[in-house]
């Protein structure tokens, strides 16, 4: 078994990663744009309308963003601040993973299981590019480790809990959070065979206790869509917010209505897999194939040593998701933890079982992804961002030392295979974290700008643009949206900073209009990299610029 100080060495250097990225610049489009809808709460003290630039905002609940508001309420508006809440979620969801796996298993797997959750690369993704889904996925699995608890023993306050955590994530993300949880409990009521438990005047305190807690949401909801049938939604008037969350609002997605159509792939979410769980992603199929052929073989009858929670839950939401007709990779984090779980149940069983011979296959497997993981450290830091300070690759080589320790040292595949995974994790998202989004981010036009506009004291009221093409990450770090005005207003305004395109310059100097100072930036969609930026040699073809043009 693996040791507590070892357990808890690796736990630190983990900390440390996620400590690393929770300073980072915000990410456009999301991060920035959520931090800003929760800035303007703070600012504007209205905590029940959400809007997204000048457009009201119904396509998610508020738990978020009243979250990151609550952070800046506590901490001040700072990039820092609105990842608080994410970080702490993926606690709770490392923490609730840990439960999980010791109920279905024991505590063992659930300690491999907190480390594997918490090393998966989308969940660490998820606490520097922060959307909603740290937040839901945290709840989620902690509602489904309270509602596993009480399938077993019956108590009511893990019920309530469940409930509690149920009521969180649907106030987090609307529906899914529902069909997240609730299908991987059937699936575990169904194996288990223990119906009866939702004969009891316990589900009804939980359905109280449910109701309670989505309660602000649909309140927040009702004041600002419900009670005025009047305003036009998505071409639409006469939406309502309740009717929204509860019916409409997964139906959209499944169907693309509403907000659009960004994948037909049936198979997107499968090759998609391969990455977000990296460095496990071989084990966590390996794990799902082994235990599915082992419910198959026994026709699914109820076993001790078997569990369908996992399994069921992972397969059926698979499959759902996959036909929706938008998708995005970070919809598979909800999933991290049953995969995570799975996982370690997978290797223990190994371990307890002797199989040394497909330990040590497994240990080659994950050399492998030890490889990639190497040749990508060293591509980011000698060649994409290519290091300028020789001091700087001294941490690098360190890393590299420590996994070559553990690679040759004499000890047991499966310490071997815990271990160099998770320092593969820690390796990778330390040069990611302290290195190459660093360098990356210097190519977000509006971070890059809004550090200019402190430096050079432009007062971010004076500062305007004439699209309304969306500038998060300069609203965010300027603290104050960018106004959006018309050229003839333009041309009746004095002492205007105005923040444009190479196109928009361009048409501004055929307005006649002139200025007097001017500032610009690279730009480029960060998260939507390709080749020709990684590669140096070609980065310039496909950047933009950006100008701020003072009109005086």
């Amino acid at each position: 078994m693996i040791t507590p100080a070892r357990y808890w060495s690796l736990l630190l250097l983990i900390s440390l990663v996620y400590l690393a990225g929770l300073f980072a610049t915000l990410f456009e489009n999301d991060s920035a744009q959520f931090a800003v809808m929760a800035m303007r709460m703070v600012q504007e003290n209205d905590f029940l309308s959400l809007f997204k630039g000048p457009e009201e905002y119904l396509d998610k609940p508020h738990m978020h963003y009243w979250l990151a508001a609550l952070a800046f309420k506590i901490f001040g508006i700072h990039d820092w601040a609105y990842r608080i809440p994410a970080l702490l979620a993926s606690l709770l969801g490392a923490w609730s993973t840990f439960g999980l796996g010791s109920v279905l298993y024991n505590k063992q797997v659930g300690r491999l299981a907190s480390l594997i959750f918490l090393t998966a690369q989308t969940i660490v993704l998820s606490n520097i590019d922060v959307r909603t889904d740290a937040v839901l996925t945290g709840f989620t699995v902690f509602a489904i480790w309270q509602l596993a608890r009480y399938i077993r023993d019956s108590d009511l306050f893990s019920l309530l809990l469940g409930a509690f955590g149920a009521g969180i994530a649907f106030s987090t993300k609307g529906q899914i959070a529902l069909l997240v949880i609730g299908l991987p409990v059937l699936c575990h009521l169904a194996y288990t065979r223990r119906w009866e438990v939702l004969l009891s005047w316990k589900v009804v305190a939980a359905l109280l206790v449910f109701g309670l807690t989505i309660s602000p949401m649909l309140y927040a909801y009702y004041q600002q869509f419900d009670l005025h049938p009047e305003k036009v939604i998505r071409g639409r008037s006469g939406r309502s917010g309740i009717l929204f969350i509860f019916w409409e609002q997964s139906f959209e997605r499944l169907s693309g209505e509403g907000v659009g159509r960004n994948s037909s792939d049936y198979f997107f979410f499968f090759h998609t897999f391969l990455w977000v769980f990296l460095p496990w992603t071989l084990i966590g199929i390996f794990a799902y194939w082994t235990a599915l052929r082992k419910l198959i073989k026994t026709h699914f009858r109820k076993n001790s040593k078997l569990e369908l929670l996992t399994v069921g839950g992972i397969g059926i939401i698979f499959v759902i998701i996959s036909f929706a007709q938008f998708k995005l990779p970070h919809y598979l984090n909800i999933l991290i933890p049953l995969f995570a779980i799975l996982s370690a149940s997978y290797l223990f069983s190994l371990k307890r079982r002797q199989k040394t011979r497909v330990l040590n296959r497994v240990l080659a497997a994950q050399y492998f992804i030890l490889s990639l993981v190497f040749i990508a450290t060293a591509l980011i830091c000698f060649y994409v961002f290519e290091w300028r300070n020789w001091l700087s690759y001294l941490p690098l080589g360190l890393g590299y030392a420590l996994l070559a320790y553990f690679i040759v040292k004499k000890e047991a595949p499966y310490l071997r295979i815990i271990t160099i995974t998770v320092l593969a994790s820690v390796l990778l998202n330390s040069v990611l974290n302290l290195h190459f989004y660093p360098e990356l981010l210097k190519y977000q036009g509006g971070s890059s700008m809004a550090r200019i506009v402190e430096r050079e004291n432009i007062p971010p009221d004076r500062i305007a643009k004439i699209s309304e093409r969306h500038t998060w990450a300069l609203d965010f770090y300027n603290r104050q949206p960018v106004k959006i005005i018309s050229l003839d207003q333009l041309k009746d305004l004095d002492d205007t900073w105005v923040y444009v395109t190479e196109e928009e310059m361009t048409m501004l100097l055929g307005q006649d209009f002139t200025w007097d100072r001017e500032y610009s930036v690279d730009q480029f969609r960060i998260t939507r990299l390709q080749g020709k930026f990684l590669n140096p040699s070609t980065r310039s073809k496909v950047l933009n610029r950006m100008y701020l043009l003072h009109i005086p």
